[in-house]
C-alpha cells in the first residue's frame, strides 16, 4: 500500500471540535439542542444514539448537506462548512444508492472523477482500494448484484479515492450480516493503523464496542455522554465474587462490601478496581471453608451505559419546565 494514500497528516489541532451546534425543522422540531463534541486525530470514534436522537443530522451539517441552524467550531481546522476541507473527508451516507449498473471499478472511476482525479491517478488506486475492502475479486461484477455487506465496503473505498484525512460513515453496519460486519470492523481498524480518523454514526452499539476509543451517545439532540468507555463506565466497575455460605459475618470489616443470595450461595459485591482489598475478602472466604464458585470483575457495557444515558435522558426532560407543551408542538 502507497504510504501517501494511508498515512494522514499530523496535527496537534482535533479532527473536529464544534459547540452549541442546534438544528429546528419547519414545524419547530429540535433535532439537534445544543451539541458540542470532540474528535482527536487518529482515533475511531463513535457517535451512538437511537433513531431520531439526531447522528445522521448531525453528519450531514458537518458536510453541509443540511443547513444547522446554529454551529460553533472546526473540522481539520477550518470552520465548519469551509468548502476546501470538505475535499479532506471521506464521506459514506446512511441509505446511499449506487447506481446498480456500474461495476466497483467503474463505480471508483465516476466518484473519483467526481473528485476532480486524474484517469491515470484514479487507475493505480482502484486496485489498492479494492483489494484492502477485500473486494478484487468482485472488480468487474455489477454493483447490482452485490450483498449488503459488499456495498458498504465498496463505498467505503469509494470515500478513500481521494486520500481523505477524515472519514464521516453514516451507519455502515446496518442491515449488514455478521460476517459482513467482522469484515468492516477489520478495516475500520486497519484505516486507524494507518493513521485516519473516523467517525462512525451508529445504533448498533455491539459492534463499537470493540472499536472506539471514545464515543459520544446523543439522547434527543443532546449529548448525554462523551469520553471513552473506561472512563464512562467508571463508577460501575466492582468486584463480584459468588461463593458457598450465608452472609458472612465480617462483611461489616471491608468498607462498600454488599452480600445478596444467589443460588447456591451468597454474591459478595465491592466497588471499584482494589485489588488489595478483594485479595483481603477471597482470605476471609477461606478462611471460613467456602466454596468459591465465581469471582469476576464487571462493570457497565456500551448497551447499559447506552440505556442509563437515554433514561436520564428523558428522566431531565420531563424535569425541564414546558417540556410537554413542547412536545405537542412538536
Amino acid at each position: 500500500m502507497p504510504e501517501h494514500l494511508y498515512t494522514a497528516r499530523v496535527s496537534d489541532q482535533p479532527a473536529i471540535s464544534i459547540s452549541n451546534a442546534t438544528k429546528t425543522f419547519r414545524g419547530g422540531v429540535q433535532a439537534l439542542r445544543g451539541v458540542s463534541m470532540r474528535v482527536d486525530r487518529g482515533e475511531i470514534f463513535g457517535l451512538l444514539g437511537p433513531n431520531g436522537a439526531g447522528k445522521s443530522t448531525l453528519v450531514k451539517i458537518l458536510m453541509t448537506v443540511i443547513r444547522a441552524s446554529h454551529i460553533e467550531g472546526t473540522m481539520l481546522g477550518k470552520p465548519v462548512g469551509h468548502m476546501e476541507t470538505l475535499r479532506r473527508v471521506g464521506y459514506l451516507p446512511e441509505h446511499h444508492r449506487f447506481p446498480p449498473y456500474l461495476t466497483a471499478e467503474q463505480l471508483l472511476h465516476y466518484y473519483g472523477g467526481l473528485e476532480g482525479m486524474r484517469r491515470s491517478e484514479r487507475r493505480s488506486r482502484i486496485g489498492e482500494l479494492l483489494d484492502l475492502a477485500g473486494m478484487t475479486a468482485w472488480r468487474h461484477k455489477k454493483v447490482g448484484s452485490f450483498s449488503k455487506g459488499m456495498q458498504q465496503r465498496v463505498g467505503i473505498a469509494q470515500t478513500l479515492m481521494h486520500s481523505p484525512e477524515l472519514l464521516l460513515l453514516d451507519e455502515p453496519t446496518d442491515g449488514v450480516d455478521p460476517v459482513g460486519r467482522r469484515e468492516i470492523r477489520e478495516l475500520l481498524l486497519h484505516l486507524q493503523s494507518e493513521g485516519h480518523t473516523v467517525l462512525v454514526n451508529s445504533h448498533i452499539l455491539a459492534e463499537l464496542e470493540p472499536l472506539c476509543s471514545q464515543v459520544a451517545i446523543l439522547a434527543k439532540g443532546t449529548v448525554a455522554r462523551e469520553g471513552s468507555l473506561k472512563e464512562l463506565t467508571a463508577d460501575s466497575h466492582r468486584w463480584e465474587l459468588d461463593c458457598t455460605g450465608d452472609t458472612p459475618q465480617w462483611l461489616e470489616s471491608f468498607a462498600g462490601l454488599r452480600a445478596e443470595t444467589v443460588t447456591g450461595g451468597v454474591r459478595l459485591s465491592l466497588p471499584g478496581n482494589d485489588e488489595a482489598t478483594m485479595q483481603q475478602i477471597l482470605d476471609r472466604v477461606r478462611a471460613d471453608e467456602r466454596s468459591i464458585r465465581r469471582i469476576d470483575h464487571v462493570g457497565e457495557s456500551l448497551e447499559e451505559l447506552f440505556m442509563r444515558s437515554l433514561d436520564e435522558s428523558t428522566e431531565a426532560d420531563a424535569a425541564t419546565p414546558g417540556a410537554t407543551t413542547r412536545k405537542k408542538r412538536q
